[in-house]
């Protein structure tokens, strides 16, 4: 079992630059069609200082990390264990290429399910930028299978 003991545990703050670069192959692989996240042009035109980040973007960023596997590393998750479980964004503020982008990872809850048969680690993510502004609150649920 995943010690509880490790709920509030604060992983390691980083910073990351979202690089127009990734941006736009991220909307290209993504099959995103608005302009605004591929053409510097088309973004400006709408309003933008810059290429906007697309809405999933994040999480990609968030494995920008020192050490992407620190969370299972912490709490001895053996990797071919893992599932999936969920993502959910909450966005305060529209970030853009040549942000540089601060990730505050923490473990906010761990609980079991099916007499242990299934564990689930929830880690929450706030996301501020370089002038210290809220940009996003990241939710991500880790399922641990031990059946």
């Amino acid at each position: 079992m995943i010690d509880k003991r490790y709920i509030g545990h604060v992983l390691p703050r980083f910073s990351t630059q979202a690089e127009k670069g990734r941006l736009r192959f991220f909307a290209k692989a993504i099959g995103q069609t608005d302009r605004i996240y591929t053409d510097e042009g088309a973004a400006r035109d709408a309003g933008h200082r810059a290429l906007p980040v697309p809405p999933t973007f994040l999480f990609c960023l968030e494995m920008d990390a020192p050490n992407p596997s620190a969370m299972r590393d912490l709490l001895g998750i053996d990797i071919a264990k893992v599932l999936h479980g969920e993502e959910h964004f909450t966005y305060h503020k529209m970030a853009y290429a040549g942000d540089t982008l601060i990730f505050e990872p923490r473990i906010v809850d761990i609980y079991d399910k099916k007499n242990g048969a299934l564990e689930f680690v929830v880690r929450e993510t706030r996301v501020t930028n370089q002038d210290e502004e809220l940009v996003a609150e990241l939710r991500n649920i880790t399922v641990v299978r031990h059946a």
